[in-house]
């Protein structure tokens, strides 16, 4: 690798045209500048034709110059990166449970249209998932439904979700037994949400393994499919719920007072949040609809 003080003399030679000159600039000696050309020279060949009063490049050191020229901005944009400044261009990397993110990834589209140099990276976890992604830095940003006490990772309030008791559009529910009659559509949070939002509206109820299980999907964007098919019921966080495009096959029941889970939005307690994640953090919660959750 060339020495960065040889580059910034030869530079600076050119620049000015003069030994003088250039010594004065940058507070050497004539001779300094002179060995500094001459040890780049012995790398790299002639670089410059010494004429009485000016100086001329040789191909080599035209290809020099440029390589200058690329070094100065590469640390330019280096130095716009490390203060936050450059807002052109960088990632926006969540992680998320599934049902906040199928309302945020629409949002981070729209955030990258606006910035095209931006890169969006989003990823549907459960929390333990979450944790481990963005203790390990494979994430920037992360969404969890238990605010963690890990002393590596700052913890603030995003958002709530309420939970919400789905069934389809022609079906009522006026008690335990025509969730019996439905039938269970689970899915990998689906008894934890439907013991504590159903021992609530149904206390005394038998609880939620005691009820058939009509179906099981993982996928979070395929869970009301069963549901509005007729083929059952489930619980599910709203934003899942708003997201589904089929909202005229499928009914909410309501369960008086409301079963909320507060999500909340993790980072890296060591470091502070790059410029543009704070943007998207503030565009984000800016666009988010929030979900009503008064009784």
């Amino acid at each position: 690798m060339l020495n960065p003080q040889w580059l910034r003399t030869f530079a600076t030679l050119v620049e000015l045209g003069n030994f003088t000159r250039a010594a004065e600039c940058l507070d050497l000696t004539q001779a300094a500048v002179s060995q500094h050309l001459r040890h780049l020279e012995n790398a790299l060949g002639l670089l410059v034709i010494r004429h009485p009063r000016r100086l001329e490049l040789t191909p080599a050191g035209r290809a020099l110059l440029d390589y200058c020229d690329e070094m100065n901005l590469a640390d330019q944009r280096l130095r716009l990166r490390l203060s936050g400044a450059d807002v052109e261009s960088g990632e926006i990397s969540l992680i998320s449970p599934g049902s906040i993110g199928l309302a945020l990834f629409p949002l981070l589209l729209t955030l990258q249209e606006a910035h095209p140099g931006w890169i969006v990276r989003h990823r549907f976890a459960p929390d333990p998932e979450v944790l481990e992604a963005v203790l390990r830095n494979q994430y920037e940003l992360g969404l969890v439904t238990l605010k963690p006490d890990d002393p590596r990772l700052t913890a603030r309030h995003f958002t709530q979700e309420p939970l919400e008791l789905i069934v389809p559009a022609q079906e009522d529910v006026r008690g335990w037994g025509d969730l019996e009659r439905l039938g269970f559509i689970d899915h990998p949070d689906g008894q934890a949400m439907a013991s504590r939002l159903l021992s609530r509206h149904f206390p005394g109820n038998a609880g939620i393994r005691s009820l058939r299980r009509q179906g099981f999907s993982n996928q979070v964007g395929l869970i009301l499919e069963p549901v509005a098919r007729g083929l059952g019921f489930t619980v599910l966080p709203r934003y899942a719920r708003t997201a589904f495009a089929k909202q005229d096959l499928i009914r909410v029941i309501e369960c008086g007072a409301p079963v909320v889970d507060t999500l909340w939005l993790i980072h890296r307690a060591e470091w502070p949040l790059s410029s543009y994640a704070t943007q998207a953090i503030d565009y984000l919660q800016a666009h988010l609809a929030a979900p009503a959750v008064a009784p």
